[in-house]
């Protein structure tokens, strides 16, 4: 495969040898690992769907497990997983892979899956870096999710990475037909349907030619994170120790497997990530919230927050907030509320209906709020940097990218 001087490039993308049976591949991809957080029933019926077949379930570690039981159990056979992992199971795509992914909703996300320079990412604030974190960064995210990378003789990307031109994706859609087929399938639960061709050979070169185009139209912001910010966090903090271990700047471990997607794409519409407040008493939040909006002080225009109580709900307006963004607002509020309440713990959820259930627990309180335009999101972090943490989502959570390749990150 020829070398490329990009910052995304090709990669030996693995596959399960079985890739063309749908049936199998359907046990085989699974959810990013950061949805149904509050919700291990889903996970629950992914096991049984899934049945003991192969899957990428078991290399990966949902964040619904975290401080469970089984973050211990399940993690502890990932990592036997991982050290039993034999790529010669696994068939190999020298290239890029051009894929469509058919939403629960019938629109269309086009993407192409290749590597990351980590080089060129920095997620901390006011970073100017080409790859850029959009949303600050949840540091306490980060390290359950090295750990696993450490151990790891593969990864299997969720991540989703923007870029605000669509030409060279387009540019692949139009030859698909030219292409061998990587993959074509059902997606489990209410996944939509996914199908995937190779690009390899000349096609490679002429795809290539137009990312090395992007690449150089563009000063400053190059690629932004849309989905999977903390992973790619995880790869980088993985990939500086083992620089610094190594000094090797050839080492796997430099790169990250993403999906390129187009912010033009009218497939990805922007939703609020709502939250939740567990382990809380829902007046006293309540109560604590209603005065934050009676204090606030800054000159933005007026915001609505929506708290849910049971079945009750309480709308709220911020006259003065001290947030240019309504989710902003709302986390500076959380963040010292959480300091004051060390028993409280906040959640983040994708998609009203599991907002609206979670909200009938027991001392559980839920919050919607306004959402931002994704026209937005360029001239806003390169304006501002990083949006407040778990600021959008793209799509709700059926519509995120499911684990499907995979890429070796250790040498042999």
């Amino acid at each position: 495969m020829p070398q490329y001087t990009t910052i995304f490039q090709p990669a030996e993308i693995l596959l399960p040898a079985y890739s063309g049976d749908a049936a199998r591949m359907s046990r085989w991809a699974v959810i990013a690992c950061d949805q149904y957080t509050s919700e291990p029933s889903y996970w629950n019926s992914c096991v049984n769907y899934i049945g003991g077949a192969p899957s990428a379930y078991d290399y990966i570690l949902p964040e619904a497990y975290l401080g469970t039981e089984l973050e211990t159990t399940h993690g502890d056979a990932i990592a036997a997983n991982m050290k039993s992992f034999d790529a010669s199971s696994m068939r190999t795509v020298n290239g890029l892979i051009y894929l469509e992914r058919m939403l629960p909703d019938g629109t269309v996300r086009h993407g192409i899956v290749g590597k990351i320079d980590l080089e060129a990412y920095d997620y901390s604030a006011g970073s100017a870096s080409a790859v850029r974190a959009t949303e600050a960064t949840i540091l306490s995210r980060i390290p359950p999710r090295c750990k696993v990378r450490a151990s790891a003789a593969i990864e299997l990307p969720h991540i989703l990475v923007l870029v605000d031109d669509m030409s060279f994706i387009r540019d692949a859609a139009e030859h698909k037909a030219d292409l061998n087929t990587a993959y074509d399938f059902d997606l489990m639960g209410n996944g939509g349907h996914v199908t995937a061709w190779e690009v390899t050979g000349e096609a490679l070169d002429s795809l290539m030619n137009g990312i090395a185009a992007y690449e150089t139209a563009h000063n400053g912001l190059v690629y932004a994170m849309g989905d999977g910010n903390h992973s790619l966090a995880a790869a980088k903090a993985h990939w500086e120790n083992v620089k610094a271990e190594t000094g090797d700047m050839t080492h796997p471990a430099r790169y990250a497997l993403c999906e390129i997607t187009a912010l033009s794409d009218e497939s990805l519409v922007f939703h609020p990530i709502y939250r939740i407040l567990k382990n809380c008493d829902p007046a006293d939040v309540l109560h604590a919230l209603s005065a934050a909006a009676a204090e606030t002080s800054d000159e933005h225009a007026a915001q609505t927050v929506t708290v849910l109580d049971g079945a009750e709900k309480h709308v709220l307006t911020f006259t003065d907030p001290d947030h240019a963004l309504t989710v902003g607002t709302l986390q500076n509020f959380l963040d010292r509320y959480l300091a004051g309440h060390p028993e409280a713990e906040c959640d983040y959820i994708h998609g009203e209906d599991s907002v609206l259930a979670l909200a009938q627990t027991e001392n559980c309180v839920g919050f919607f709020m306004d959402g931002m335009d994704k026209s937005e999101l360029f001239p806003y972090v390169e304006a501002h940097g990083t949006l407040p943490r778990k600021t959008f989502s793209m799509g709700e959570a059926d519509s995120k990218r499911y684990y499907l390749e995979a890429r070796k990150i250790t040498k042999d």
